[in-house]
């Protein structure tokens, strides 16, 4: 295998190795055991995921974007920013204004110098006071679906989120069989105001906490909203201390929410070569 260029990029705190792929140098059908490779820290580059950007006939690009663990989802609010920076910084396109393809669909993006605004697919599979039980321990959730399928548990106070076992509850809540068979990702979320929340997230795919979750941004922003509880804009602070930015217009629809957009920072981290002896 020759060496393969890449940037690593992070999107509010959550990291990707991003490969243009549009002369199909990786195959993208195929490439599991290659996505988990070079996502492992300390012996490889690291990341929490791995997208490929590749040629789309009606659209700007198209791309692929795999967890940690070679799954690949839908949607990723965050490695969508991130795609669409390196697309404009790297001449695939060559305006600030965007489209391409997902496995969720089409979406936009704008570019604001290091912030991105990205247009999100519409949310569906809204389910409300859910009640999983762990052992004795019931958690009330509430679900949607915003690319990818997120249960949200809302805490009281600030304190709980801090203190919160992420792994062994993110965990078995993630594979609860409430959300069989694909499971879920799991946010714990804290109203701060009728603009803010804090949030913290397990990530399915990755198995485990990350410090940013743009779907779970997301998620707990909408399902704050239908609780009457937050109001469009909101701001959405993450485990790593940044702040993503949440967009909707409400409507009287069974999932009622349209133009739902994501907001927040991109930076470039490197630019390399990844050698094949590091996968």
């Amino acid at each position: 295998m020759q060496r393969i260029h890449f940037y690593k990029m992070t999107g509010t705190g959550n990291d990707f190795i991003v490969i243009d792929n549009r002369k199909r140098i990786i195959d993208a059908d195929h490439c599991h055991d290659f996505v988990r490779g070079v996502c492992r820290p300390r012996v490889s580059i690291g990341a929490d995921g791995v997208i490929l950007i590749e040629n789309d006939p009606d659209v700007d690009f198209r791309w692929r974007v795999f967890n940690s663990d070679g799954s690949e989802p839908e949607m990723c609010g965050n490695g969508a920013r991130c795609a669409a920076r390196f697309a404009y910084l790297t001449g695939i396109v060559d305006m600030p204004r965007m489209s391409f393809r997902t496995r969720a669909g089409i979406i936009s993006a704008e570019l604001l110098d290091t912030k991105v605004k990205v247009q999100m697919p519409a949310p569906r599979d809204l389910r409300r006071n859910l009640e999983a039980d762990l052992k004795g321990r019931p958690f009330a959730l509430d679900f949607i679906n915003t690319g990818v399928p997120h249960a949200v548990c809302f805490l009281k106070n600030e304190k709980k989120l801090n203190s919160i076992n992420i792994a062994r509850l993110g965990h078995a809540l993630r594979n609860h069989e409430s959300f069989h068979p694909e499971g879920t990702n799991v946010d714990f979320a804290f109203i701060e105001n009728s603009h803010r929340l804090s949030v913290r997230t397990y990530e399915r795919g990755v198995e485990g906490e990350t410090l940013a979750c743009g779907t779970g941004a997301i998620a707990s922003a909408l399902l704050a909203a239908v609780r009457g509880q937050v109001e469009s804009p909101v701001d959405v602070r993450v485990r790593s201390g940044e702040t993503l930015t949440v967009y909707f217009r409400k409507t009287d629809g069974s999932v009622p929410f349209e133009d739902v957009c994501l907001e927040g920072n991109v930076l470039v981290v490197y630019e390399a070569d990844l050698w094949p002896e590091a996968i």
